[in-house]
């Protein structure tokens, strides 16, 4: 079961990596308007959901990916609150779907700390 957690966790990381590419106007929407150059930071995140996702699938670089995916979920933390904040942000997101946003991230941080 910890095998299908983990390749799951891996395969959300490489996924919503990726979307960072395909649709960077949904990241560009939810950038705090104090964090510069922000076509730059929604593509660096997307390569660092990417390789910390495909660094999880190996035991040599486990532990660091899962230390790299907490400390990114803590560093895009205010995009969610930002996109709680502006309803420009939120685009077509219920309410409901945000505010929920919130309390997942410590799910995914906790579920990342299971491979530390």
């Amino acid at each position: 079961m910890k095998e299908l957690s983990l390749y799951l966790m891996s395969l959300l990381y490489i996924t919503a990596g990726v979307n960072h590419f395909v649709m960077p106007k949904v990241y560009l929407r939810i950038m705090p308007p104090y964090v510069p150059f922000h076509k730059t930071m929604v593509f660096l995140s997307g390569i660092a959901e990417v390789l910390l996702g495909v660094g999880l699938l190996f035991t040599l670089t486990r532990e660091w990916a899962a230390w790299g995916i907490i400390l990114l979920l803590i560093v895009i933390f205010p995009a969610n609150v930002e996109q709680l904040k502006n309803k420009k942000a939120r685009g077509k997101l219920p309410l409901w779907v945000v505010i929920l946003r919130l309390p997942l991230q410590l799910v995914l941080i906790w579920w990342a700390w299971l491979y530390t």
